[in-house]
């Protein structure tokens, strides 16, 4: 399989890596510092392309992407705005997006035992529900989009929660998310249930970006064979 890179820091280097080790051919690499480009041949003989760029370069991207007709795979967060166009795009003209906070599989799994845990938690209303999430300083937006798509999955499942807010509660139908930045953390999310007395924990904590490049590389594999808008439970079939 032929992929283009969509950004060339430590994340799509670690992807570089495990998508050769897996057989296939990097034919492209755009960043900032580089001389490939979307109009070239290269780009455009991409059977898919891996961006991981940052929230206000991601939707330009995108689009030119689409006017090649490669596929896309991204884990850029802080866009979701325009999340509706690229729907949109994909149903109206036939494009493939491939998008996914996390491309983690540990992550993944702990989004289904979140939602699972909060169906529980929906019957206990003596307990009330926080989060916290730490990644590395170059981290740009917060909370994390891991972070918030853990948030809706509590407020889909939990009948008092409706929405989450940063570092506080403003009332208690909010969630709380604390965003720290530090150091070279690849991401530790956690969520904790509380009461006056007890309290219950799940944690997910990443060792390294390999996680995340494995799953993007896994992403891009089913992307070149799929259409449409695409997230990783078509992927793992939850």
């Amino acid at each position: 399989m032929k992929i283009a890179l969509i950004g060339y820091g430590k994340m799509g280097q670690e992807i570089e890596k495990i998508a050769l080790d897996r057989g296939h051919e990097i034919v492209s690499k755009i960043d900032i510092s580089s001389k490939d480009s979307f109009a070239d041949d290269a780009f455009k003989s991409a059977n898919v392309a891996i961006e991981f760029t940052r929230p206000e370069a991601a939707y330009d991207n995108y689009m030119k992407c689409f006017e090649a007709n490669v596929p896309v795979v991204s884990g850029t967060t802080g866009w979701l705005d325009k999340l509706t166009d690229i729907q949109d795009r994909c149903k109206n003209d036939k494009q493939t997006f491939f998008y996914a906070s996390n491309f983690s599989l540990g992550v993944n799994i702990f989004f289904e035992l979140n939602k699972q845990l909060a169906r529980i938690m929906n019957k206990m209303e003596e307990y009330n529900v926080s989060m916290e999430e730490v990644h590395h300083t170059q981290k740009l937006d917060a909370p994390s989009g891991t972070a918030i798509t853990l948030a809706e999955g509590i407020i889909d499942n939990v009948d008092g929660k409706t929405d989450w807010k940063l570092d506080k509660e403003e009332n208690t139908s909010d969630i709380a998310i604390k965003a720290i930045r530090e150091g070279q953390v690849p991401g530790i999310h956690t969520i904790k249930y509380e009461s006056s007395v007890d309290e219950i924990i799940i944690h997910h904590s990443a060792k390294s970006r390999k996680g995340f490049a494995l799953g993007a590389v896994l992403a891009a594999e089913f992307a070149a064979k799929n259409n449409g808008y695409l997230t990783m439970n078509d992927l793992l079939n939850f």
